[in-house]
């Protein structure tokens, strides 16, 4: 039995995972009803939330107490990229809605979910969070006041004596191989997750919507496939798709199933290890990136925003339109933590152009519909996209050096 364990182990992740998928896609389509599967799948998800603000905690506090002072970081062109990113993504995704009108089918009774009332309401979130119990923000997996008290414990800490940041880096390493352990057990929650999306949800219901995920989803990938790429090129002039190939291939599937940017940390934050990218400065980027980084909200509220317009025959101008997806992935930094995530921004971008509440909650329903692709891309657009960007800005660093 060890003997077969320890050679599973040797074959690649993404191999194991692909293995994974397959099994769950065969045992839902022979035995739907063994709903025990899926309880694999819940508790490698849960696994991963509980240990992702742990992690960021512990690195972000030892990165800055171990800190050099003079030794670079890259945060600065990080910050910079993640911006263009996600204004980029909302603009494909603006332009792609010109391209391609889409109308909805809009009808009555939509779920009853609170959206944010308007920009202030985010932006008080925003601050709040910042702001909130350190234990709170632990607990409830805050990472903007995960962030602010690990860095400013981090600054504190500098001055400590040698042991205390000997042991900070002990407890780092510690936290560290937990999350090797469980990300080795990827397979089997993934196969878990496969199951419960094919033998409970189906996938009949998003027939209707067919031509509306494809947009969503051919938009998401040019943006991976064409401008993150290109992005990379400019900032570090080198061949960027070895890099955007492995981020999509090491952390986009697992985001894919399990549609949690925050459940992926602990898998970008090992890719980023592998790739000898700068602790000092993914230690906080991909944790930030992870609430921040919207490039995939930027193209689903700007593509299910002007739908919405089209099927009301509302005329939006390509200016107005870039100002709407502006707003919402400024917004969505705000929300991140929110339920439903970019999907309630939706009414917020819709009231600038005078749509009612009553019809924007019918799209968002719609988002819910659609989600098990929709949120799917969406996550693994985002979270692949933080290690790019993180990677992207060490090159540049290194370029200039040279």
């Amino acid at each position: 039995m060890k003997k077969m364990f320890e050679t599973w182990n040797r074959i690649n992740l993404v191999s194991r995972i692909v293995v994974g998928i397959i099994v769950g896609i065969v045992l839902a389509l022979i035995v739907p009803q063994a709903s025990g599967i899926t309880i694999l799948g819940t508790l490698f998800v849960g696994a991963l939330k509980a240990v992702a603000p742990v992690l960021v905690f512990v690195l972000v506090i030892n990165a800055i107490a171990s800190h050099v002072s003079g030794k670079a970081t890259n945060m600065k062109m990080v910050l910079v990229l993640y911006a263009i990113g996600t204004f980029l993504a909302g603009f494909i995704g603006v332009i792609a809605s010109f391209l391609f009108p889409t109308k909805l089918t809009l009808k009555t009774g939509a779920e009853e979910i609170a959206p944010p009332s308007g920009i202030t309401e985010v932006l008080e979130s925003l601050l709040f969070n910042i702001v909130s119990n350190p234990v709170s923000a632990i607990m409830n997996a805050n990472y903007l006041g995960i962030l602010a008290w690990a860095v400013l414990l981090g600054v504190a800490l500098k001055a400590s004596h040698d042991s205390t940041k000997t042991m900070l880096a002990n407890v780092s390493d510690a936290v560290t191989k937990i999350v090797q352990w469980i990300i080795s057990l990827a397979p089997i929650g993934i196969m878990g997750i496969v199951f419960d999306i094919i033998s409970t949800t189906g996938l009949s219901a998003l027939a209707e919507y067919g031509r509306l995920i494809i947009i969503l989803v051919v938009t998401m990938l040019f943006i991976a496939l064409v401008v993150n790429p290109l992005i990379v090129f400019v900032v570090a002039r080198r061949n960027p798709y070895p890099l955007v190939l492995t981020s999509l291939k090491e952390s986009g599937i697992t985001a894919f199933f399990t549609r949690s940017s925050a459940a992926n940390i602990p898998v970008n934050m090992a890719l980023a290890e592998k790739l000898k990218l700068n602790k000092d400065t993914y230690a906080v980027s991909i944790p930030l990136g992870a609430t921040i980084n919207m490039a995939g909200a930027a193209v689903t509220i700007s593509v299910l925003t002007m739908a919405t317009a089209h099927t009301l025959d509302i005329k939006v101008d390509m200016f107005t339109a870039v100002i709407l997806m502006v707003l919402a992935a400024v917004s969505a930094a705000g929300a991140s933590g929110v339920p439903g995530g970019s999907l309630l921004l939706i009414p917020l971008a819709c009231s600038l152009i005078g749509i009612s509440d009553d019809i924007a909650m019918q799209v968002v329903a719609i988002g819910f519909i659609i989600g098990v692709v929709q949120d799917s891309c969406e996550t693994a657009l985002n979270s692949s996209s933080d290690i790019v960007f993180t990677a992207a800005a060490e090159y540049a660093q290194e370029r200039k050096k040279s």
